[in-house]
């Protein structure tokens, strides 16, 4: 009878939070014009700040990041703060350089701004490589690793009597179609209003766990509170609190020399330069709340700490938790969040946590399908299939890929079970787009002359680099630790660059000037200083903490 009750409580609580952030949605949306290109594409370019903040952080964050980064942080230390701290830096990039420009040229879609400056060629070359790896690769992968969160943390496959393969079918639908219909019959504000309210519920249920987490070692350890749980962890093994790694740390640490290299290059592709991100910033009513939203994002991201890495240490020193993992062997990283909440989140409190994972999970899928379609749309079908569609048919057209893409998504999600080790395939995949796309761009604001192939060479010399740095694997000097991948990120970004300024200079086209549509008031927020000069010092502060300077000392 109690396990009933606790299953009617959750099912309720579940329910009530994802239906209530429905309804919001819709009653936000209410009376948009979802006919024209900019009404559907880019919310009318009506975004609030505070509606790009949590959107933007709710498309980056993802099922893979709760458990992957906490997975890490427990076999590690707290080194893969970096992923979510070092953001702070590069969304300060986004609001400082790149939107002030995006929204100066009218852009809509990054592949878009790239035709204006080096012609249909190079805006068809990236749409087409990136609409597939969103379409074939992102989707199903963000579909198939939330579905495997909910099979671990609730056990569907038991409670449904049905195999694992069968619960994550199941899982991959239910996400698959509740994201889809945000993202394809809402448009993008939709995606954003829903992405902020799950974003506030992410806060909450996300701080939730390490409390819960403190508590439950404080018990387990002879202690009484969460204080006590923070003292025990505190004095066990400082190095574990230690988020400043070696230079050649194998994975999946962070060498230190890469926090201010190679992946704040790759962080500049992601924050500034993804059309999946950048979208939400885009849609900026005026450069003001733009560069809020962004600046507001990157305190958010410094929280991300709090429930991304701290939990995977808890679980780290957790007796139960470790029982449970000691048999996973290899994949026991995968499994060492959902086994802590599992453990530690109440029954009454299962509910709402699991309507929080639920809306991070599809809020991934479905920003990632709205930006698929997006491209496809604009920078494929009506650029090089119907140049003269309207935006009404562009806009079903957009449903109509968006359905296609859903569906194909949800067919290939579960199957990828049967797969080894796709995610590092697909996260070593994604570097290969990373940095063409970033100086393509940079490009665009730093060299009036260059030649308008430069894209092409920029993206031979890295694919073939790249694909050369995986195949060799090359070691760190007197080990046998492949080099981290970011490294090659951090040598071939200034050789990039070196390129493009030699075409600039030695092989110099017809000079290009950045003109002024005039979509967006481009007043910049009267604070926009002081508030980033605040978000630097937490940045920094946090970093001091969690360093030999500090607790891990």
């Amino acid at each position: 009878m109690e396990f009933f009750q606790s299953v009617v409580w959750t099912v309720i609580s579940f329910l009530l939070f994802t239906v209530g952030v429905a309804v919001i949605s819709s009653w936000k949306t209410r009376g948009d014009n979802l006919e024209t290109a900019e009404g559907y594409f880019l919310a009318g370019r009506g975004l609030p700040g505070i509606v790009i903040a949590g959107s933007l952080l709710l498309t980056n964050l993802s099922a893979e990041q709760l458990v992957g980064l906490n997975g890490q942080s427990w076999k590690t230390n707290m080194g893969p703060i970096a992923w979510e701290v070092g953001s702070m830096f590069t969304l300060l990039a986004l609001a400082f350089y790149f939107l002030p420009k995006y929204l100066k040229m009218g852009a809509m879609t990054i592949p878009s701004l790239m035709e204006e400056r080096y012609g249909k060629g190079t805006k068809t070359m990236f749409s087409l490589v990136i609409v597939i790896m969103y379409s074939i690769l992102n989707l199903p992968v963000i579909l198939y690793s939330g579905a495997v969160v909910f099979e671990q943390i609730f056990d569907i496959s038991g409670m449904l009597g049905m195999s694992k393969f069968g619960a994550v079918a199941v899982l991959c639908v239910i996400i698959g179609i509740v994201g889809g219909c945000y993202a394809i019959f809402g448009g993008l504000k939709a995606v954003a209003v829903s992405d902020t309210i799950n974003g506030v519920g992410l806060i909450i249920g996300g701080l939730l766990i390490p409390f819960l987490g403190f508590a439950a070692l404080a018990a387990a350890t002879g202690g009484d509170g969460i204080l006590d749980g923070v003292r025990y962890i505190l004095d066990a093994d400082p190095a574990k609190l230690n988020a400043i790694n070696a230079w050649n740390a194998p994975e999946p640490e962070v060498p230190w020399p890469l926090l201010i290299t190679g992946m704040f290059f790759s962080n500049l592709y992601w924050w500034c330069t993804n059309q999946s991100f950048v979208q939400r910033s885009l849609a900026a009513k005026s450069l003001k709340e733009g560069q809020k939203g962004a600046i507001f994002c990157g305190f958010l991201k410094c929280l991300g700490p709090m429930y991304l890495v701290i939990p995977g240490i808890i679980a780290f020193y957790l007796p139960t938790i470790q029982d449970k993992l000691s048999a996973a062997g290899a994949s026991a990283i995968d499994f060492a969040y959902p086994a802590l909440i599992a453990e530690i989140v109440p029954k009454p409190v299962m509910g709402f946590f699991a309507a929080v994972m639920f809306g991070a999970i599809l809020s991934s899928f479905n920003s990632v399908l709205n930006s698929a379609s997006t491209m496809f749309t604009l920078d494929l079908y009506r650029s090089s299939i119907n140049p003269k569609a309207s935006d009404v048919k562009c806009v079903k057209v957009g449903k109509v890929y968006g359905t296609i893409a859903g569906c194909v998504a949800i067919v290939i999600a579960p199957f990828i079970m049967n797969a080894t080790g796709i995610t590092t395939f697909l996260n070593s995949m994604s570097q290969f787009v990373s940095l063409p796309v970033l100086c393509t761009i940079l490009g665009v604001f730093l060299f009036k002359r260059l030649p308008k192939y430069t894209p092409k060479v920029i993206t031979a010399v890295h694919v073939v680099c790249y694909a050369a740095f995986l195949l060799l694997k090359p070691c760190y000097p007197g080990s046998e630790n492949p080099i981290h991948y970011l490294y090659a990120m951090a040598v071939l970004f200034p050789v990039e660059l070196i390129i493009m300024w030699f075409l600039n200079k030695y092989r110099p086209a017809e000079a290009y000037q950045i003109k002024d549509v005039g979509a967006v008031d481009l007043t910049p927020w009267k604070y926009r200083y002081v508030v980033a000069g605040v978000g630097v010092l937490i940045a920094i502060g946090i970093y001091v903490l969690f360093s030999p300077l500090g607790i891990a000392a």
